[in-house]
Formats: structure tokens, C-alpha cells, sequence
């Protein structure tokens, strides 16, 4: 049958591209469908880290915990480039939680997840640090742990690269219209977002990682026959609770590496990290959600929430005219009853609909978090597996990411050692390279000596060589998408500079035939 896959799955999101790729590497043959581009919402909407989740010790999650503390360190070996150790301080404050419970959870903390290449917990003096100079004066001593930072937009694309490596079709802008269940297969309608040309394809399973639109897709666009299944109201067992998450991005506040993890007095705790050399990342906040999902903005409240959060714990007060740029996204949480939105489980929930005996299958993701996002796909391959008898064993835990493969003393290593074979190029440049791409930086250099080389500059160290290996292997079609999501230089570019890169792209792509485009 033309156009047909064993699974196809809907939506472009981390966990999405995570089931491609670990499909794909199975034997499968397998089709995603993204409405917008790859990680265009939650999954870029996070506050950047990979982490063990300190706080939902207080809730007894300690599965998700444990899980989240292993995925660490396999993440850490997958994505050198992108995922970075990371150091925590957690000021003590008195009025809030005492400090032999910090300890205990630390401790936990340390030993949950089998924890072997990041370093363990201590206690540090503030008075007279480096690490105490930005903080008020009432504050002490802190406790140091260690988590991991990662750029999650590229997370999302090196998974879609390596599922395409292994022969899934990625199609990005690429809306589902609907899916009716046919016994044996489902046959799913698509369109071309940018022009709105349609397509059949069919499929032996869907898998429905839609992310804040999972219930959406279930209730208004999969169609299943009434004889294929005796449950009464199926579309009813998703119980999905929508949260907004939203930071704000600051000029730089201190002059050291560490981040803080600063508490609240009304039990929430919220993140300050170095971010892009010269900024601060704060967040995040936790807001029920109820509204268009194009259309999620953080709230002047939102803003002056974290300024003032953060104000408790630093020397020099932060206002919202200090905000440099601010995003917000839409966290897909599993319903667990829980009056409050941040007290509700980042766990995810598998939703299989649907037996051999139902001949096509429909499985729904709701829930989980960026740093599980690899063993959601394992557990979502497990949950298929009678479906496809032939289909290989796990492979993930154990295998880089595109451009991961970087020599083992690290990023470092791998920068200087290009800027050995390009010695006429900036070494900053090649640095920020080989933090995003790894040893594909090498790809984008294409042997130029120079600077000039690289064509047009766009600002910011953005130069022509770098837009059109985006273009041409990571799925960028818009300033929007390298800007905010292959890179974060958006920070840099002048909003004139932003328009021209868009005419140029524009330009661009009307002068090729685009191999990613999916309806020629």
C-alpha cells in the first residue's frame, strides 16, 4: 500500500521524536506528522534542564525520581554538546524548610539514581564567596548538588535526525485532519501547512504524542469504528490537566557558573541559571491553563511574580523592565486529582486503546518530562511490542545523539581541535559550534579559513554557511525557528537584522526543491 507505515505518530515534540527514533533503530517503518515546527511548544518551553526533579521527593515520587536521576547520566554520554553538568545552590532559609530535611532529601538525592559522573552534595559557606557576593547578607550557607543543563529545541532535533538516519520520514508543518480506524489500518488525512496541498497515508498504529493537543487529537480528529471496540466513551479515560510554565530571560546577574535553586514561602521553588554567557534564565511558574494553545504568553503577573520571588534572595532587586525576553509553554500533565498545579505528577501515563484482536492500534501519551522523554520511548515500544513480533530489542541507553561522538576529554577538546584544521576562523565561533552541533560543527565549516567564507553575516555570529545547513538537514524553514530553536541568537539580533534573515530564508527557499517538503 503507497504511503503506508507501521507507525505513525502525531506530533513533533521531544517524546514524539524520542518513540521515532527508537522505532526506527527497531526496524520499523515509521511517519511523524508535527503541525509546526519540531519542539516548536512545550518541549522548547522548559527551563533548560535535565534534572532528577529535587522537589517531588516531597510528593514520594521517588520512581520518577530514580528514573529522572538515571536518565542523567545517559543523557549526558548521548549529548555531550548539548547537555552540560550543571551545580546547584540551594541557600539555606530559615523560615522555610529545616535543614536536617534538606539534607535528607539531598542525600536521596544523591544516592537514588546511581548517581557516577556528576559530583555529590556539600554544604558550602556563602559569607565571604563568590557564590555569596549577589545573594542578601542574611543568608549564610547553602547546600551544592549537582543536575544537568540542556538546550531542549536541539534535543528535539538530534532525536528527529538520528530517527531519520534510520529511515523514519519526518514531515514538519505537516497538520493530522483526521484518522479513521479501517480494521486492519488507520488512514490518516494530512496537509501541507505553508500549501495547504492535502495527502492520504496509512498506518498500522498511531501513537498520539501531541503534547497539549493530545486530547484535542483524540476528541476532534481520530474517528473509531463503534465495532472495533466495546468500550462506551474511550475519548473520556484521558484526564489531562494543561499548566503553564513561564521564565523570563535578565542581563547577567553574577559572575560565576553555578545556578541557584531559590524556595518560596508558598512551597514552590523557582531556578536561576547562567545562560548564553551573558543573560540569566528565572523560572518557572506553575498556572492552571485554559485557552488557545497558539497563543500562550506569559502574564505581567507571571513576570512580576518571578522578579519578586527572586528579590527575596538577591542584593540588587530585579524589575520586569530588566526582562530581556520572556517565553511560556504549556506543560500536557496527567490528571492526579491534586487541588494544585505544581503539586500534580510530571509522570507520564501510556494509554494503549485497542488489541490485536482490534487489528489497528492507538496509543496516547499524556503526561512526562523533558529528562524522561528516552525511557517513555522504551516503555511506549514495550506496550506495542505484541503488535510487531519482528521488531529488535532496546538500543538507545547506549548510543550518541548526532554529533555526540566527540572525542572523549570533552567540547573543549573537540573545539580546539577544529580550530587546529581552521585556524583563520574565530575561536568564539567555533566554540559555540561545537556546543550546539558537536562534531557535526565540522559539516558547517565545510573547510573555510575564513570568516568571509561563510557568507553573509546575519549579526550575532550568524553567518550564511550555519542557516543553510539548518535548512538543508534540521528542518529550519523560518528566522523564527534558527533564532529561538536551532539556536538561541535571537537574544543578539537586532529586530532589522531578524527581518533580514527572514527575506533571505524566504529568498532561499523559493530557489530550491526542498527534499523535506512532503508534498512535491
Amino acid at each position: 500500500m503507497e504511503d503506508f507505515s507501521d507507525i505513525l505518530i502525531i506530533g513533533g515534540g521531544v517524546n514524539g521524536c524520542g518513540i521515532a527514533r527508537d522505532a526506527a533503530g527497531r526496524g520499523l517503518k515509521v511517519t511523524l506528522c508535527e503541525q509546526g515546527d519540531l519542539g516548536q511548544g512545550t518541549s522548547s518551553s522548559s527551563s533548560k534542564l535535565i534534572h532528577g526533579g529535587l522537589r517531588y521527593l516531597e510528593y514520594y515520587e521517588f520512581r520518577l525520581v530514580r528514573k529522572a536521576l538515571e536518565e542523567r547520566e545517559v543523557l549526558l554520554r548521548a549529548a555531550p554538546h548539548i547537555v552540560h553538568p550543571l551545580r546547584f545552590l540551594l541557600p539555606y532559609h530559615k523560615a522555610l524548610r529545616p535543614a536536617w530535611f534538606i539534607r535528607l532529601g539531598l542525600f536521596f538525592y544523591d544516592h537514588l539514581g546511581g548517581r557516577k559522573l556528576l559530583p555529590a552534595t556539600k554544604t558550602i559557606q556563602l559569607r565571604n564567596s563568590l557564590y555569596g557576593e549577589a545573594l542578601r547578607d542574611k543568608f549564610h550557607k547553602a547546600f551544592e548538588y549537582s543536575d544537568c543543563f540542556v538546550d531542549d529545541a536541539r534535543l528535539v532535533v538530534l532525536n528527529a535526525m538520528s530517527a531519520r538516519d534510520k529511515g523514519a520520514q519526518i514531515y514538519s508543518r505537516c497538520k493530522v485532519l483526521s484518522a479513521r480506524r479501517e480494521k486492519e489500518c488507520w488512514t490518516i488525512e494530512v496537509y501541507d501547512v505553508a500549501t495547504g496541498a492535502k495527502r492520504t497515508l496509512h498506518s498500522k498504529f498511531l501513537i498520539n504524542a501531541a503534547g497539549p493537543w493530545v486530547s484535542d487529537i483524540i476528541e476532534n480528529k481520530i474517528q473509531v469504528e463503534k465495532q472495533v471496540t466495546e468500550r462506551e466513551n474511550d475519548k473520556s479515560k484521558v484526564k489531562l490537566r494543561l499548566v503553564k510554565g513561564s521564565h523570563i530571560i535578565v542581563p547577567r546577574i553574577y559572575d560565576h557558573d553555578r545556578a541557584y535553586t531559590f524556595q518560596g514561602g508558598d512551597g514552590r521553588v523557582v531556578f536561576s541559571i547562567p545562560y548564553q554567557e551573558d543573560f540569566t534564565l528565572i523560572g518557572t511558574t506553575d498556572v492552571d491553563y485554559e485557552g488557545d494553545l497558539s497563543r500562550v504568553k506569559i502574564s505581567q503577573d507571571e513576570i512580576r511574580y518571578l522578579c519578586d520571588f527572586v528579590g527575596e534572595y538577591f542584593d540588587a532587586p530585579l524589575s520586569p523592565e530588566d526582562v530581556v525576553w520572556q517565553y511560556a509553554g504549556v506543560r500536557p500533565l496527567f490528571d492526579d486529582g491534586t487541588t494544585s498545579a505544581q503539586n500534580t505528577t510530571r509522570d507520564y501515563i501510556l494509554d494503549i486503546e485497542g488489541g490485536l484482536n482490534d487489528h489497528a492500534g492507538l496509543l496516547n501519551v499524556i503526561g512526562g518530562k523533558i529528562t524522561t522523554y528516552r525511557v517513555l520511548a522504551e516503555d511506549v515500544l514495550e506496550k506495542i511490542k505484541d503488535f510487531f513480533p519482528s521488531m529488535k530489542g532496546e538500543w538507545t541507553s547506549s548510543q550518541t545523539l548526532p554529533g555526540g561522538d566527540i572525542d572523549g576529554a570533552g567540547i573543549e577538546a573537540e573545539s580546539a581541535s577544529i580550530h587546529v584544521k581552521h585556524p583563520g576562523l574565530d575561536k568564539k565561533y567555533i566554540d559555540r559550534l561545537v556546543k550546539s552541533y558537536g562534531s557535526l560543527a565540522s559539516s558547517i565549516l565545510n573547510g573555510h579559513q575564513k570568516m568571509e567564507a561563510l557568507g553573509q553575516h546575519f549579526g550575532g555570529g550568524l553567518y550564511e554557511a550555519e542557516v543553510i545547513y539548518l535548512i538543508e538537514n534540521e528542518w529550519a524553514k523560518t528566522a523564527e525557528d534558527i533564532l529561538w530553536r536551532r539556536s538561541k541568537l535571537g537574544l543578539r539580533l537586532s529586530n532589522a537584522e531578524t527581518e533580514s534573515l527572514d527575506l533571505w530564508i524566504k529568498y532561499y527557499n523559493k530557489s530550491r526543491n526542498s527534499e523535506n517538503r512532503m508534498f512535491k
